[in-house]
């Protein structure tokens, strides 16, 4: 008979590189499917890590698996420290998202690192992760996967939008799941506080001070993405293609950088939220950028909801899991409607520890 409660691990890295979001969860499947966090916690990466993530687009196949190898193995050790810090027992399994490293759907590639064997040969727990990869071989964009989640668990909502390295949202449209990539967020706006020694604009207080160049604003604006139809994701490499040289060319001062970047990006998404009255959940790191969140607010129509911090800072790594248990059952956890695979499918790989084998 098939389980209906689930005692999961689930964690996630995303490409803003604030770190490893990681918690324990329990799913339980009554009507609908409810759930309790009962321990969570983001490890920062360690400057090496931080370092070697953000090169990843540069290095060659080969440099990819060795990296590959080594960041499952220090996957497997965040974990361990995890479980031993809260003194976790009972474990179902462990639901990883892993790291992008390559993500260029429109050539059938992605690749997310620490998906490895090793990671579960060192952990002595059931494994499952590398949920993109099937859905770009059922030529789909492998992003985003959230979307699953917030139709199960945040159906009270019009709109599911997270603020993260890239803005993305999901919602109902003629009786479908949609959802796609709306703009970069943190992963611009981390890339240029860093160069002044910050890791973030705290509050967005940099960008608050900071002027509007409205020439670099309306060329963001006009970039191709923009008017593309869903289904649609972005990844770093497009980033550092379109937005960095095109910012660049322009020699501002970080500050009016900041400014003019979060004016960019509260336009973009006003476009998306244009169901007047709607409830908009909103999540994210870039919740707590206030001057964003003020100048998204401005924009919109809609009602804007912040969560309860768990949810803002740690509702990827709770969707993840979900997707693991709905790998686990052979149940749907990847729609066509969102990414444009030729079909519905359970995505993911169960990696099993050898010796359990």
């Amino acid at each position: 008979m098939i389980k209906s409660n689930y005692n999961i691990i689930a964690l996630m890295s995303g490409t803003s590189l604030d770190g490893i979001d990681i918690i324990k969860v329990n799913f339980s499947l009554i009507d609908k499917w409810m759930f309790n966090i009962s321990d969570a916690k983001t490890v920062k990466y360690p400057k090496e890590w931080k370092i070697r993530l953000s090169q990843l687009v540069a290095l060659n196949s080969d440099e990819l698996k060795e990296i590959d190898l080594e960041y499952s193995s220090y996957l497997a050790l965040v974990i361990s420290n995890f479980i031993d810090e809260h003194n976790l027992q009972a474990i179902d399994f462990i639901a990883s998202h892993g790291h992008t490293a390559l993500h260029q759907p429109e050539r059938g590639l992605t690749y997310q690192i620490g998906n490895n064997q090793i990671l579960a040969d060192q952990l002595n727990q059931k494994v499952i992760c590398d949920f993109r990869v099937q859905d770009v071989k059922f030529g789909g964009q492998g992003a985003p996967l959230v979307p699953i989640g917030d139709q199960l668990l945040f159906s009270e909502f019009e709109y599911c939008l997270n603020l993260g390295g890239f803005a993305n949202v999901s919602y109902r449209l003629n009786d479908v799941r949609i959802a796609f990539d709306i703009c970069p967020v943190n992963i611009v706006l981390n890339y240029y506080v860093s160069k002044i020694n910050l890791e973030y604009d705290d509050k967005g207080e940099l960008a608050s001070n900071g002027k509007i160049n409205e020439s670099l604003l309306a060329e963001l604006n006009q970039l191709q993405f923009y008017i593309e139809e869903p289904p649609k994701s972005l990844g770093l490499e497009w980033v550092d293609i379109n937005v960095i040289p095109l910012i660049d060319s322009f020699k501002l001062q970080i500050k009016d950088v900041l400014r003019t970047f979060i004016e960019h990006i509260a336009i973009q998404i006003s476009k998306i939220l244009n169901l007047k009255n709607s409830k908009v959940l909103v999540t994210g790191g870039g919740v707590y950028n206030e001057f964003l969140m003020h100048r998204i607010k401005y924009y919109s129509h809609s009602k804007i909801i912040i969560p309860d911090n768990e949810i803002v800072e740690f509702k990827e790594a709770l969707i993840f899991g979900l997707l693991g248990v709905l790998k686990e059952r052979n149940e749907v956890n990847c729609l066509r409607s969102v990414t444009g695979a030729n079909r519905d499918h359970s995505s993911g790989k169960i990696l099993m520890p050898k010796n359990q084998l």
